[in-house]
């Protein structure tokens, strides 16, 4: 696998095999040819990588949340946004949380705002 397309979903099996560092330089290359002022392209692309291994892994709050996504009108790299704000929303509270407070398993934290998101919602910023 030489190139990544967020329109069109990779080969699981060769997107998997390739290493992280492969992943993230697909998806810069893509994101630079694309939209060439993405702000930190390196960070919006590894959230890209973690949503696209998700979906590679059948990951099933993942898979259902981009089907549901596309059929209420987003195309796929819109979904893969969506669910990478999502993702990162979680992200940033644990880290803000650090240490002090174990609080809640971010995994069900995590497929419950997923299950929230629309396409209304994300488009609503």
């Amino acid at each position: 696998m030489d190139t990544y397309d967020a329109n069109q979903e990779p080969d699981p099996n060769a997107w998997l095999e390739l290493d992280e560092g492969a992943r993230i330089g697909l998806v810069v290359q893509y994101h630079r040819g694309h939209r060439p002022r993405t702000p930190r392209v390196r960070l919006h692309a590894t959230f890209h990588v973690v949503v696209e291994n998700q979906i590679a892994a059948q990951e099933p709050v993942v898979v259902d949340t981009l089907n549901r996504l596309r059929s209420e009108g987003l195309s796929r790299h819109d979904v893969v946004h969506a669910i990478g704000s999502v993702l990162s929303g979680q992200v940033y509270d644990i880290l803000k949380r650090g240490n002090a407070d174990a609080g809640p398993d971010p995994n069900e934290t995590y497929a419950t705002e997923l299950r929230k998101l629309t396409a209304k919602s994300w488009q609503a910023g």
